[in-house]
């Protein structure tokens, strides 16, 4: 008989093996390290996550990352995945609104998740649950040998050097777009050792920043103070980041589909459009 858990007492072998086999015929995968980077930076907590259970043999799960998203305290799906055997029985959707009401106990009054555009599947599912499209986001990949940086003197005023997430103070008038879950910085402060800090400065001023993961080649936030955009400041900053990278790919996940300057500074820089998603969110309370 099959029964709905929260997984606090589920060990990360099992949450991995368990993972492993329901993203096996996906084109991208994960090894142990990079799932568990993947669990601490989203928020994953085991307490507020579950799982389908065939005799106590987790089937079908769904981790949740919990934190507070645009003033709101939010679970975020980290990932949800149903092991071949057990697909088609609608496993994923029974485990999200079966948790339901342990999230809306927990305090948590939306409910945040991304999907490829091409998953129609998928959508079709999330809208049924209550999901309504909340932005669109672009995502870029390609292997770092690729990447061919734009060649772009800058001026002597600049200066790029390493600093810290608390050299940064407030950056939206920087900013096109809020970062998505996964780069905001209640992520970066889960695992910041794991991050790498680029700050462009003008007489001490900061003009523009970057935030790069170089073991996984994630630029996480690239920007710069639209008084200072054209003058090779993003490039300087893309090229450092480049020159620590120790992944064989280079990313830049879930920029917004409107910023048409992002997009084509990527693309320039050797960073193809891989593909299309949706944000999606369900209103629980």
């Amino acid at each position: 008989m099959l029964q709905i858990k929260n997984l606090s007492q589920v060990g990360f072998d099992t949450l991995f093996e368990t993972f492993s086999q329901a993203f096996s015929d996906y084109e991208i995968t994960l090894n142990r390290y990079e799932l568990q980077k993947m669990l601490i930076r989203r928020g994953f907590e085991a307490n507020l996550s579950f799982g389908a259970f065939d005799n106590n043999k987790l089937v079908s799960f769904t981790f949740n990352g919990i934190g507070r998203y645009n003033g709101q305290l939010t679970a975020y799906d980290t990932g949800t995945g149903t092991i071949e055997a057990y697909r088609g029985q609608g496993l994923a959707s029974r485990v999200f609104t079966e948790s339901i009401p342990y999230l809306v106990e927990g305090g948590i009054t939306q409910y945040l998740l991304e999907v490829l555009q091409h998953n129609d599947k998928a959508i079709s599912v999330y809208k049924k649950l209550g999901f309504e499209v909340s932005r669109e986001f672009n995502y870029f990949v390609n292997e770092a040998k690729m990447l061919t940086v734009i060649k772009k003197e800058l001026s002597r005023d600049y200066t790029i050097r390493q600093i810290t997430v608390d050299d940064l103070g407030e950056l939206t008038m920087f900013w096109d777009f809020a970062p998505s879950w996964q780069n905001c910085f209640t992520s970066i402060f889960r695992s910041q050792t794991d991050f790498i800090v680029l700050g462009a400065y003008r007489e001490n001023h900061l003009v523009g920043y970057g935030i790069f993961e170089p073991s996984a080649g994630d630029i996480t936030q690239l920007a710069v103070h639209k008084q200072h955009r054209r003058k090779g400041i993003g490039t300087a900053i893309l090229g450092e980041m480049l020159s620590r990278n120790k992944h064989s790919n280079v990313k830049a996940i879930n920029t917004e589909i409107g910023c048409e300057n992002v997009t084509q500074f990527l693309v320039a820089n050797g960073l193809p459009l891989k593909g299309k998603q949706y944000e999606m969110v369900n209103r629980i309370k």
